[in-house]
């Protein structure tokens, strides 16, 4: 493991990594629940099979353990935007 703290990256559903991206922006699990219009109990079971999953012990740990492993982006950190077409492409080139 690296630095000893974090398990590598695990296999995630794609409901597991919308619910990380949701943690992460700091929504509570009834939050979540009404975002995703299902009940809390469910996130429960999705945050505890996460945090199992990815070794960690808590919602802090679990969005560092996101964040470490680019599983989420929060206000530009962490993100790796790509142009889409080679019209933007140009356009960053001329901006920059």
């Amino acid at each position: 493991m690296p630095s000893g703290k974090f398990k590598t990256p695990t296999s995630l559903s794609d409901r597991e990594l919308q619910i990380i991206e949701l943690v992460a922006t700091g929504l509570t699990n009834s939050d979540i629940a009404e975002k995703l219009e299902i009940s809390k109990r469910t996130v429960d079971n999705h945050i505890s099979n996460i945090l199992t999953k990815t070794a960690t012990e808590n919602r802090v740990a679990l969005v560092r353990w996101a964040l470490k492993w680019g599983k989420v982006c929060l206000n530009d950190v962490n993100c790796c935007i790509l142009p889409t077409s080679e019209h933007e492409n140009n356009k960053d080139e001329v901006l920059s």
